[in-house]
């Protein structure tokens, strides 16, 4: 009779858990501990608030040109899931593609372009979007590069480790003859495989990758310790010294917390050498480490989920993930109260600075590679409309005097050369008058990829954001999408509103 009753559960474990494998219903927490034993780590954020201009007029972030969110969200997706909701940072999937706005024309290494409309998810607000684009340069016209691949060829990295190599595969078939490469492996212990080694010699560097083999735990501060002294010890004067670690990012021998990894990386991040973090694997990564690296590290985080991912990281976009051409780009604006009640920054949860951090110097910010863009959108309350700001009280002795009725912002940027420790400030204006009923292609779609991820994060500001619209957004806002990225953005809306309806 016991065995009986024994077979009978099991049994009706297996039916439970292969309904939830194979129509993604029911509880996904329940199908990854049981069946996936899913370990990922996501920092969750909560959505920026509605700030009362009267009362919080500035709004300080740095910038973030990570795409890792957007590759790792398609990954979920077309393995049959939503992203959780930590896994969604809105500015890397907007960040993720490229806009056809103008390159500067002045000296300075990058151009900001603005353009405000009506907000698709909430016609009683605007959104204004703020952008940059940056100088686009020849990757053969770019400094020699001395580059110190830091590869985690752990356990953990063991289904991983392929795609790592043919990944890099397509790095080390773009060097140059003036371009040297160095490979440090870690596992249980981290040491030197293949010595700086210049791009005329591909062969040796290819034989050393495709020798590679996964096994141990991850000693992960050994081997960033010794990447960087390997960095160090050929550095090249005006050149391009970087680290890329390739990781799914769990240190778990050695500094593996996320204060200590920090300092570790902002200790050796002063003597120019950039860190750029690769992450890759499923069911295992630590997202959040991952990103803390690339930040301190004064460098930029991408998740490769295929090998088309790696030569649009590696290949498309060298010049931008490669060379820095301005770092610690902060973002400061001001808004007019006679025209901006309220306003709400989507996405850069974990980028927002104190306003005094604006011109201090000390203070870490993002970095800008060669051709690489940024937008950011702004959700904004027309001072005439009638909707009320309700979370602070009106102030007793504050006497309210508006000014320039021309203007929606102000909008002030600093920078800094790769090499210099004192910023430079540039400005913006945007007029109310600039706010337009047309908005342009780039607006539309990056706007579209907005009102996703206000989907994805279930913000409680979606307003009447849906599926369906975006997707007809999307598609109206193609442009000449080269790549097909945009038209894959579309595929993976299609597929997230297909899951949801499953969900539900």
């Amino acid at each position: 009779m016991k065995k009986k009753i024994l077979f009978t559960l099991t049994i009706f474990i297996f039916i439970i858990l292969s309904a939830c494998k194979a129509n993604q219903v029911g509880n996904e927490d329940f199908y990854n501990y049981y069946y996936s034993e899913n370990t990922e780590e996501y920092a969750e954020l909560d959505d920026n608030p509605i700030r009362e201009v009267l009362t919080s007029p500035l709004s300080t972030f740095s910038i973030d040109v990570d795409t890792a969110s957007y590759s790792n969200m398609r990954r979920r997706i077309n393995d049959g899931y939503l992203p959780q909701k930590g896994a969604v940072r809105t500015e890397e999937l907007i960040n993720y593609f490229n806009y056809d706005y103008p390159e500067p024309v002045t000296d300075d290494p990058f151009n900001v372009i603005t353009e405000v409309a009506v907000a698709p998810w909430n016609e009683k607000r605007l959104l204004a979007k703020i952008a940059l684009q940056a100088k686009n340069i020849e990757f053969e016209n770019l400094p020699a590069n001395n580059l110190v691949l830091l590869l985690d060829v752990s356990g953990s990295m063991n289904e991983s480790l392929e795609l790592v190599k043919a990944s890099l595969r397509l790095l080390v078939n773009n060097l140059r003859e003036e371009d040297t490469i160095s490979i440090v492996v870690y596992s249980g212990a981290a040491g030197v495989v293949l010595e700086p080694t210049t791009g005329s010699n591909k062969e040796k560097i290819i034989r050393t990758l495709d020798s590679l083999q996964a096994g141990g735990s991850t000693a992960g501060e050994k081997g960033i310790n010794l990447a960087y002294k390997l960095a160090e010890d050929n550095f090249k004067e005006n050149g391009n010294n970087r680290i890329i670690l390739a990781t799914d990012g769990d240190f778990n021998v050695g500094v593996s917390s996320n204060s200590d990894l920090e300092n570790l990386i902002e200790e050796k991040r002063n003597d120019n050498i950039f860190l750029s973090v690769l992450g890759f694997g499923t069911g295992n990564i630590k997202d959040n480490k991952m990103e803390t690296l690339a930040d301190k590290g004064n460098g930029n985080y991408s998740y490769i989920d295929s090998l088309m991912e790696a030569k649009k990281v590696l290949v498309e976009e060298m010049g931008s993930t490669l060379l820095t051409i301005a770092k610690d780009v902060k973002i400061q604006v001001e808004f007019n109260p006679a025209t901006v009640k309220g306003y709400r920054l989507i996405g850069y949860e974990n980028r927002i600075l104190n306003n005094e951090d604006f011109n201090d110097d000390t203070k870490d910010a993002g970095e800008f590679g060669v051709g690489h863009t940024v937008t950011a959108f702004y959700e904004l309350i027309p001072t005439d409309s009638d909707e009320v700001i309700d979370n602070i009280d009106d102030l007793k002795y504050q006497e309210q005097t508006f000014t320039d009725f021309d203007d929606f912002m102000t909008i002030k940027l600093r920078y800094k050369e790769p090499v210099s420790e004192q910023s430079k400030l540039l400005e913006h204006i945007v007029k109310v008058n600039d706010k337009t009923t047309e908005p342009s292609i780039n607006f539309l779609f990056a706007s579209s990829v907005a009102e996703f991820a206000l989907l994805l994060r279930n913000s409680p500001y979606k307003g009447n954001a849906n599926y369906d619209h975006v997707i007809m957004q999307a598609k109206a806002s193609l442009g000449d999408d080269e790549y097909g990225y945009r038209n894959e953005f579309v595929r993976l809306v299609e597929l997230a509103k297909e899951i949801s309806m499953d969900d539900n």
